[in-house]
């Protein structure tokens, strides 16, 4: 993970790449900003830290990494601490004492800085008032909200607005946009192609580099859209109807593009690798393709199963007009509906849109589990038992399994089953499962990433809606 420098001399802390030169005496280095702020100085004026999202590579514990992506997540803004250590299987004190020794900060202190920091965006890039911008950040209150910015900025919000520079502001014909910032490159031509070619009709619509789809706030309908800004963000355009919950909406629209995935230690793990090393240095900003909804991500891959991309659409399509809810006034940009609920789901009559009564039962299945928490889309499991959790549901393999934990962004996910992987490997040739899973083993831990390098790879050399995902 880069590390931040806090400067004792002054109390300011500085993120990677800061053109501040203090003596190397004189600093201390801290994981997260959180920490930084929690041992008691301000952010950088010059390189403005905040900008940046909190985030950890793998290198730092599982345990600890999964329970970050929880809290950033919003675990911790209507339960504590306990109630997210039970949720991980672990103490309370024990989940501080490894945030603690890893990370420099609490639970509840990231939390914090979370909410501050992506306040501290609002106030420098929009207009929204105070108030809204409390509620959007995840403060119960405007006295929250002054006194986080006093404590870790040094500042009132009215005082940090004052100070935002005229080229933040950004501007739009309708919406409210906000930078989504990453570090190091991104293909973005590469992960929009493949949304397009697996777009759901009605709930997500990809048009040149910009990608759309419904989303829900609190049950009422909204949307967001996502194109480049820049070689340092994109561009979230969100439309809805309230600004309650925003940090973490853009939290998910992050996931859509992996932006937190830290592609140093990937590349370096896979560089020397004589299958995937080429494929790296040809595309260096290739991530695995992400999702904004686990149940509508889990729902396509069983509807995908042993048929075409483009088949899977068309009855994924039909799924989402007879049980989606309708969103009026989006239908020029190709979006008429929100997907359907895991609740809803559980219940449906699923005949009539061509679906086998195998899949029909699998889907309904899967719906229930995620309802009654049998399966936990939450990121706060282990790869293993996510697995094992999918599997369980009768018609569900471990190629449905593995792609549905590949796109929720488990870096070891590879479906060993999937045509695409098995012809880009040997295109003149029959490979089996058991050998492109020997064959993978030494992509471990980062075989998401191989299988996403391989998919786009048989993309290129010729298209794949024409051919069944899986056997």
């Amino acid at each position: 993970m880069d590390s931040f420098g806090a400067v004792v001399t002054t109390g300011i802390y500085c993120r990677p790449g800061c053109g501040a030169r203090p003596l190397a005496e004189n600093v201390t280095k801290y994981p997260l900003a959180a920490a930084a702020e929690a041992a008691g100085f301000r952010a950088c004026f010059q390189c403005r830290p905040y900008r940046w999202p909190h985030s950890v590579t793998w290198a730092e514990p599982e345990l600890v990494c999964r329970a970050v992506r929880m809290v950033l997540d919003g675990a911790l803004d209507r339960a504590n601490e306990e109630q997210l250590g039970v949720r991980l299987g672990v103490s309370a004190r024990h989940l501080r004492r490894l945030f603690i020794a890893n990370l420099g900060v609490s639970p509840d202190g990231l939390a914090r800085s979370a909410r501050a920091h992506f306040a501290r965006r609002l106030l420098d890039d929009t207009d929204l008032s105070m108030l809204e911008i409390a509620l959007a950040s995840g403060f119960g209150s405007l006295r929250q909200f002054n006194r986080a910015c006093r404590e870790i900025f040094r500042a009132s919000p009215r005082a940090l607005r004052a100070k935002r520079r005229k080229s933040d502001r950004l501007v739009a014909d309708g919406g409210l946009p906000l930078r989504l910032a990453f570090r190091g490159p991104l293909e973005w031509s590469a992960l929009i192609s493949y949304f397009a070619a697996r777009a759901i009709p009605g709930v997500e619509h990809v048009s040149g580099a910009t990608y759309r789809r419904t989303i829900l706030v609190d049950g009422d309908p909204g949307a967001i859209e996502l194109f480049p800004g820049s070689d340092d963000h994109l561009v979230l355009v969100a439309h809805l109807p309230h600004w309650e919950e925003l940090i973490h909406l853009v939290a998910r629209a992050r996931r859509i593009a992996n932006l937190d995935l830290s592609l140093d230690e990937p590349a370096a793990h896979l560089a020397g690798d004589p299958t995937i090393g080429p494929l790296l240095r040809a595309r260096p900003g290739l991530r695995p393709p992400g999702a904004w909804c686990p149940v509508e991500t889990g729902v396509r891959a069983i509807i995908g199963q042993q048929v075409t991309v483009a088949a899977a659409n068309t009855v994924t399509g039909r799924l989402v007009e007879r049980y989606g809810a309708p969103v009026p006034g989006l239908r020029q940009v190709g979006l008429t509906h929100t997907f359907p609920s895991a609740s809803t789901l559980a219940t449906a009559d699923l005949s009539g849109l061509g679906l086998t009564r195998a899949r029909q039962k699998a889907i309904r299945a899967f719906a229930r589990a995620v309802t009654d928490d049998a399966i936990r889309l939450d990121g706060g499991v282990i790869l293993d038992e996510l697995i094992a959790s999918i599997t369980a549901i009768d018609g569900l393999g471990l190629w449905t399994a593995h792609y549905l934990a590949l796109r929720l962004g488990e870096r070891d996910a590879f479906p060993t089953a999937d045509l695409g992987l098995r012809r880009a490997l040997a295109p003149r040739a029959s490979l089996s499962r058991g050998a492109l899973g020997e064959l993978a083993e030494p992509w471990r831990p980062w075989r998401a990433l191989a299988a996403t390098h391989l998919w786009m790879t048989e993309a290129a050399r010729a298209p794949s809606a024409a051919r069944p995902r899986a056997a």
